[in-house]
């Protein structure tokens, strides 16, 4: 086991990590009663909060592991192979996104649901990647720090700035556009600020990747990560308060006021610590092919309990019904039964690329048989027309 693979190990254990903290976090968010909902509650509360930590290490993760890959490679520019994969990929996030987003009862009825519309992870991961991809094809070749040099300076604007961009008018918009930008008309997510997250990701796996053959990588990564995490939770607001008794700036106020991004990060940079600290324990074979599957997992458990193309998933039938046990023990059912039918559908992949391909040549071979005999048939009735009409001598 070399060591470059070791290293990868807790990326991994983090994303298995963060599907499977959202697939719980999100049965129990959907279906718990809001009376059981008591942030005075010592079980309840530490569940919010980790529950909070879920979206952004998904994000900082993703950004991690697509730019180590991005940058792996001795190609740069257009000549690197992972840009044109990156692209795919970025794209085919956004094609999933809606997709699970379709009804297909409204499609049937000629409509279009407004929900078709909102904006969710896999959109904003989407872009991200997008995002990405420009910043390395604009910077890669000018100087070899301005890449992560970009990168972490996008972070920071995204962060600092939120509290004014988060109030600008969107109503010019497209509704499908706006809803990248604002939550006003039901998006779980904008691209604004959770791009901050992806290229702070991005910056970490440059770090890493620049660094990975140093044995004092991780002796040195985890306290740094720890302390400057721990920071940002606890002394990112009085920072902040400081700064704007100091200058009396607006703008600081208006963060430490509502400072969950920093705080945030601060959560993400304490668990990549942790998950560092223990990689050696962390190489379930399992465990790592759930943090390799998540896109199939994200996937499942959106059809399962939010009922995409149909509407009928677990939300419709046990919306905000469910007592503090059934919850517990449905989210425990819920996160084996998503994780086993994703782990099985990877099993299978191959086989069901094949036979989907295959159903495809089929359904296209068909088409054009279908279009070349309807073809042959318009025409003998067009000239069986003619002559009826005696436009046609025999």
């Amino acid at each position: 086991m070399d060591k470059r693979t070791t290293r990868l190990f807790f990326i991994d254990a983090i994303r298995a990590w963060a599907i499977l903290m959202m697939l719980q976090g999100h049965f129990i968010d959907g279906l718990l009663d809001p009376i059981y909902r008591d942030s005075s509650n010592t079980v309840y509360a530490i569940w919010k909060y980790f529950r909070g930590i879920t979206a952004p290490v998904f994000y900082t993760v993703s950004g991690f592991i697509f730019t180590y890959l991005l940058i792996k490679v001795p190609q740069t520019g257009w000549n690197n192979p992972r840009v044109k994969k990156g692209i795919k990929r970025g794209l085919q996030l956004l094609f999933f996104g809606y997709l699970l987003r379709s009804n297909l009862f409204g499609l049937f009825k000629g409509e279009i649901y407004s929900s078709f519309y909102l904006v969710d992870v896999l959109h904003c991961i989407g872009l991200s990647i997008l995002s990405i991809i420009a910043i390395y094809l604009l910077t890669i070749k000018l100087n070899k720090w301005l890449f992560p040099l970009v990168l972490l300076s996008c972070t920071l604007v995204l962060f600092i700035f939120e509290p004014i961009y988060k109030g600008f008018d969107y109503n010019g918009l497209p509704i499908w556009l706006a809803n990248y930008f604002t939550k006003a008309n039901g998006s779980v997510f904008t691209i604004i600020p959770w791009l901050g997250y992806a290229t702070v990701g991005a910056f970490i796996s440059i770090i890493f990747s620049r660094f990975k053959e140093n044995n004092y990588l991780y002796p040195v990564a985890i306290p740094v990560f720890a302390v400057i995490g721990t920071v940002l939770m606890w002394l990112s607001s009085p920072l902040f308060d400081l700064s704007y008794s100091i200058t009396g700036l607006q703008l600081f106020f208006d963060i430490s006021s509502n400072n969950y991004l920093f705080i945030r990060l601060g959560d993400v940079l304490v668990v990549f610590s942790i998950f560092m600290l223990f990689r050696h324990f962390l190489t379930n074979k399992t465990g790592l092919r759930l943090g390799q599957s998540t896109l199939s997992i994200y996937i499942i458990h959106f059809i399962i309990l939010y009922g995409s193309f149909t509407g009928f998933g677990l939300y419709r039938f046990f919306h905000h019904s469910l007592g503090p046990w059934p919850t517990v023990i449905g989210a425990l059912g819920f996160m084996f039964v998503c994780s086993y039918f994703a782990l099985k559908y990877e099993d299978h992949k191959p086989w069901i690329k094949e036979g989907f391909n295959r159903f495809i040549c089929i359904l296209r071979l068909q088409t054009e048989r279908f279009a070349a005999v309807s073809f042959n048939m318009l025409r003998t009735l067009t000239y069986r027309l003619i002559q009826l009409f005696g436009l046609q001598k025999n």
